[in-house]
């Protein structure tokens, strides 16, 4: 069996960013039009006024005070709500594909690898555009490498999930390195018209090279001890959005549930405990204390839930470079949120240091990766 070592990540962070309060603005403007089109009916009690988001409200629900997107105009359109992002002919890369080969660059780069170094490509995301071809074969033909290429979706889990799959390939000579890329457009699967949730994601890809330890040469490299994953079937973060869709008629196939949709408040509830326990199994697995973890990268969906897990597993409130927040100006990226926060707080830490990568969500999904510095 080999030895596994994460040797390089990359980020690719689209240029448009819209402030909290771009999108109340645009919210808001959509709601005075709504209840201006409905008075009559509101009146008669018929139809419900829909009411106000505001930029306190987004900042204490979640800790969010922007996000990066593919496209600005189109979501903050309060005639449209939704990004715009045209077509593409098959001649070319598709947007995903595009996202993926921008993180892949600076993964590959900081791992002192060339495509052709790459034996596999997963890509792992919360939403594909596309059935077939899978996307990560697309992106091993943009750059060039040759092996195989596979898609999967674990919601957002998916990058530690890709993890266990990549170390999974090279523990047993599968491959002697893979990439792994977490693409994620979650504005295209948001209801930018719903109070709750309209300011939960932003967009981002990030990429991470996976390789034996004894063939390793970056600065960057971290073994990867061990992983533990697990799934638990909820209702509670969906999305209904697929190809039987139209099979069920027009008016199925534009349902607000064919986009994202949760109860939050369960979700909270019932998930925090269950980061917090596996988290803390994981590393008695292993025979390591709590205290012995110098950072935790968690999953970037929520600042109120993050605290809140941290501290069950430290018995304290962490300090900020405990637990770094990049959701602050990310919002959930879904499945790249954590792998964001690792490639934006990992380089200042001394040899020897252990860190954990843990994401959690939809599925229920959660997945913890022991990490130490080499």
């Amino acid at each position: 069996m080999h030895n596994v070592v994460i040797s390089g990540t990359g980020l690719y962070t689209p240029a448009q960013s819209i402030s909290n309060e771009e999108l109340v603005a645009s919210f808001n403007a959509y709601v005075a039009q709504f209840n201006a089109d409905n008075a009559d009916a509101i009146a008669r009690g018929e139809v419900e006024a829909l009411g106000e988001s505001s930029v306190a409200f987004i900042e204490k629900a979640s800790g969010i005070k922007s996000r990066f997107v593919i496209d600005k105009a189109g979501i903050l359109d309060p005639q449209r709500m939704v990004p715009s992002i045209p077509e593409r002919s098959n001649e070319e890369w598709g947007i995903l594909c595009e996202m993926s080969v921008a993180a892949a660059k600076e993964a590959l780069q900081r791992a002192g690898k060339t495509a052709a170094d790459i034996d596999g490509v997963i890509v792992a995301c919360s939403n594909l555009q596309r059935a077939y071809p899978a996307v990560a074969i697309e992106v091993q033909a943009a750059l060039g490498i040759q092996g195989w290429g596979y898609d999967m979706n674990v919601a957002c889990s998916s990058a530690t999930f890709g993890i266990q799959a990549a170390c999974n390939a090279i523990q047993v000579g599968q491959a002697k390195a893979i990439l792994l890329v977490d693409p994620e457009i979650c504005t295209g699967h948001l209801n930018f018209r719903d109070r709750d949730s309209h300011f939960i994601f932003g967009d981002a890809a990030t990429a991470v090279i996976l390789e034996r330890a004894d063939l390793a040469t970056s600065e960057h490299q971290w073994d990867v001890i061990s992983s533990k994953l697990l799934t638990h079937f909820s209702n509670n973060i969906r999305n209904n959005f697929g190809f039987l869709n139209r099979a069920a008629g027009e008016e199925s196939a534009s349902n607000p549930d064919k986009l994202f949709v949760q109860e939050g408040r369960k979700v909270f509830k019932e998930v925090c405990p269950m980061v917090a326990e596996l988290i803390g199994a994981h590393l008695a697995e292993n025979d390591l204390p709590v205290g012995a973890v110098q950072r935790y990268w968690l999953h970037q969906a929520n600042l109120n839930m993050n605290l809140l897990i941290i501290r069950r597993l430290l018995g304290r409130d962490a300090e900020p470079h405990e637990a770094p927040v990049i959701l602050d100006t990310y919002a959930n990226t879904s499945s790249a949120g954590s792998v964001i926060a690792f490639h934006k707080y990992q380089d200042d830490m001394p040899k020897g240091s252990l860190g954990v990568l843990s994401s959690f969500g939809a599925g229920y999904s959660i997945g913890s990766v022991i990490l130490r510095r080499r």
